[in-house]
């Protein structure tokens, strides 16, 4: 059944292939003339002399999606996709045509002008605050491929997202409801996962002020993300351990035998998001905005044992008989946990532009992220006792976060002929780490008492840049750009359990990054464009200090890591379908020096695993889309994408063995296809479908056997949605995400079919 389904995927991927070239020629009848779009109002500021591939979800797109949180909104755009283990997943990391689902530091998300990555890091623990824009408020999102543009740092390696929020012109109050239910199989879990999201949005105008007010509140309990196990045992029982019964037998990704004890990591969250923004018009094209967020979660980590000893009881721990032989189970193999989470996010926001009286536009932004409160308790005795209490740990995060600073100029002389579309811009950010852990009597309420680990420290970038979109003549655009930063490292401390406190030494680094790109209008129809770019993406705050430390030997972190150096390349041909759509082809490639990745570095005594610079990587393909409104027939709408990547390791002295096979996490094929058909005036119905192809989590492609839980699978997966209008205030939407059930992993097992039910109202 497996190997059909993914035949089927191909299937898919070459279907989606036929219907953006069909669709393509049935609209070509009516020929257009072809102009480079830059539609300043729409789009993001820094997009209007892009040099790259360019796609939007357009409002249209998003409502045909079942979209319970925000970064659902993106799933079908080309090469895209979201790391969400569950509903409410806090991980939810963007992975893209170059980029893979640990490389959370390879992309920039923007919420208009708001940086919302979180560049702490760059693993599956810094996704970025998704919860700054809700759903309802979304007007479009727009997204821009590999570091082409002078604008942002080389974090847009992978993509530039900037979700777009609507500003009211007159009062607005909207709401709406969701329920859903995922039924989960898997080894001995069969459960019904439910939940709820409810949220609301008001906005007016009042002359010169504008002001919105969004807020949402989850519930949601997710599947299982892990599960205890062990490789099959050779040791021999004895008398004194527990005869359980209940385990799996199976194998873990690279073929080895092992028994599944339990499931583990069962994420019961309640979420809330409030935001206010505030709009000042002091003249026309005069604006200044102040936005406010505030996000909270309660998450409580639950286990389910699937061991039963003879009495029938649940066994979480202790030395147990399986079959003859021993297995020990260590107090925290089936380990619970809470959470409390409460984040704060400020910015300011300036912009001037009068585009029919000044050569001139503006754009200044502040920022501010604040952790104000991130504790997470974690026992160290075994169940059944540490439901009531007992030693434990306690970690807290709190002070940590970043704030920003972005300037831009726009200057466009001799406007409407011949000339020049200059940006100049000024770039900073620091991003702090606080990182402590401490032991306590109890772990559900006890104070901290004994330092256990600690980890601190600071990054600083500062960037200037220029571009210049010159128009060579009526149909050419020449586009040059200079970026340049200073990047320094900080402040960085390690502390252990004795305690010792390791301080690292003052880093800086310096980086210029040329961008070149041509564009030609080549006939009626067809826009050709070729860009290079270079690029530097810097280690993180905690790629550099997060660790441990036995006595004062560093063992988990590396403070000298170098910067990631990238060479982008980018040919495109796009053809404008008119008011009917659009065609897209994309060939690229990224050659990236010092390849940051987590390896296990083999020329060593003992091996050690971390955050090592990998020397040359190579990632290149080819990526087409199409959107076609009207396809085929009358109210028929089609999106589509294709993209195949050729990733290799081309050089790594630190592990020979990964030479010569792919880069993590990244597939050889992507496909999306999702049709909406508008039956009526109040009632549409949408079909869409996901593939992804084979792609590996360890860097000597070891882990062949992806279909099961700890490897990295390939996948199909179908989605559904109707959606009927009662008035234009009232709707009804019923949708079905993964409807072919496809059980399929990323590490963890993703969402198996979940059915959502949505009910929205606006006055």
């Amino acid at each position: 059944m497996k190997k059909q389904l993914f035949n089927s995927g191909k299937l898919f991927a070459l279907s989606c292939i036929y219907v953006s070239v069909a669709s393509a020629a049935f609209a070509a009848d009516e020929p257009q003339v072809m102009e480079e779009v830059s539609v300043y109002g729409e789009r993001p500021a820094a997009f209007r002399n892009i040099t790259t591939s360019t796609e939007a979800a357009t409002k249209a797109l998003i409502e045909s999606t079942n979209v319970i949180n925000t970064e659902d909104a993106v799933k079908y755009l080309p090469s895209i996709q979201i790391r969400k283990r569950f509903i409410g997943d806090r991980n939810a990391i963007l992975a893209s045509r170059n980029a893979g689902t640990l490389d959370s530091a390879r992309s920039l998300v923007y919420a208009d002008n708001v940086l919302v990555s979180m560049l702490l890091g760059n693993s599956y623990s810094y996704a970025p605050r998704w919860w700054f824009v809700s759903p309802q408020e979304i007007e479009r999102i727009d997204v821009s491929y590999g570091a082409h543009s002078a604008a942002y740092a080389g974090n847009a390696s992978g993509v530039v997202m900037v979700m777009k929020s609507r500003m009211p012109e007159k009062f607005e109050a909207y709401a709406d409801a969701q329920a859903f239910s995922e039924g989960f199989k898997l080894y001995s879990s069969n459960n019904s996962n439910n939940g709820s999201r409810v949220g609301g949005f008001l906005g007016n105008r009042n002359d010169d002020l504008r002001w919105t007010l969004s807020f949402g509140h989850l519930e949601s309990t997710g599947n299982p993300m892990a599960f205890a196990n062990a490789a099959l045992s050779t040791t021999a029982a004895v008398p004194a351990n527990t005869v359980v019964t209940g385990y799996h037998l199976d194998k873990d990704p690279k073929g080895i035998d092992r028994v599944i004890f339990g499931a583990t990591s069962i994420d019961h969250s309640l979420q809330d998001n409030a935001k206010v923004k505030l709009a000042y018009d002091f003249s026309p094209g005069s604006r200044l905005t102040y936005t406010l967020g505030y996000w909270q979660n309660d998450s409580d980590v639950s286990v389910q044992s699937y061991l039963r000893d003879a009495a029938g009881n649940p066994v979480y721990s202790g030395n147990v008989n399986i079959d003859g032989f021993k297995y020990t189970l260590a107090n925290t193999a089936m380990q619970v946990s809470k959470r409390l989470e409460e984040h704060l996010m400020n910015s300011l926001t300036w912009r001037y532009d009068k585009k029919q009286e000044s050569d001139w536009a503006f754009e200044a932004a502040l920022t501010k992220y604040e952790f104000g409160k991130d504790t997470t308790r974690r026992p160290t005795v075994a169940l059944p006792a540490a439901s009531v209490g007992g030693a434990g740990q306690v970690q807290f995060l709190d002070g940590t976060g970043w704030h920003t600073a972005d300037m831009r100029a726009d200057w466009r002389p001799e406007r409407g002929s011949l000339g020049h579309d200059v940006a100049f811009g000024y770039h900073y950010d620091q991003h702090n780490l606080n990182d402590r852990t401490y032991t306590n009597a109890n772990w559900l309420a006890g104070a901290a008492t004994t330092v256990k680990a600690g980890s601190t420290g600071k990054t600083e970038t500062q960037g200037f840049y220029v571009q210049d979109a010159i128009q060579m003549r009526q149909d050419m655009t020449l586009t040059a750009g200079l970026r340049y930063e200073q990047w320094r490292a900080f402040n960085g401390t390690l502390t252990n359990a004795v305690p010792t406190t390791v301080a690292y030494p003052e880093r800086k680094e310096n980086f210029a990054s040329p961008k070149l790109s041509l564009s030609w209008v080549a006939t009626e129809d067809w826009l050709l464009r070729g860009s290079l770019s270079r690029a530097a993406r810097f280690p993180t705050v905690t790629e550099l200090f997060q660790g441990t430390i036995t006595g004062t030997s560093i063992t988990n972190n590396d403070p000298n890591l170098k910067a990631e150096k990238i060479l982008a390349g980018e040919l495109a041909a796009e053809r404008d379908l008119g008011g009917a759509g659009n065609l897209r082809i994309s060939l690229f490639q990224d050659d990236v020096s010092d390849y940051l990745t987590r390896q296990t570095n083999t020329t060593v005594t003992p091996s050690v695993t971390n955050i090592q610079n990998v020397d040359k990587a190579r990632i290149r393909g080819i990526e087409t889309s199409m959107q076609q409104r009207n396809a085929f027939m009358k109210g028929l709408d089609l999106t589509g994408s294709v993209t195949f990547a050729d990733s290799e390791i081309v050089a790594n002295s630190k592990n020979p063995a990964s030479v010569g096979k792919k880069m993590l996490r990244i597939p050889d094929w992507r496909a999306t296809l999702a049709a909406t058909w508008h039956a009526t005036e109040t009632m549409d119905f949408t079909l869409a479908g996901r593939y992804s192809g084979r792609q590996y989590a360890q860097l000597d492609n070891s882990d062949t056997n992806g279909d099961v839980y700890g490897g990295v699978d390939k996948f199909f997966v179908m989605d559904a949605k109707f959606n009927y209008r009662f008035d234009k205030h009232l709707s009804l939407s019923v949708g079905v995400d993964n409807l072919n059930n496809e059980k399929y992993f990323v590490a963890h097992p993703y969402p198996q079919r979940t059915w959502i039910v949505q009910v929205k109202g606006s006055l």
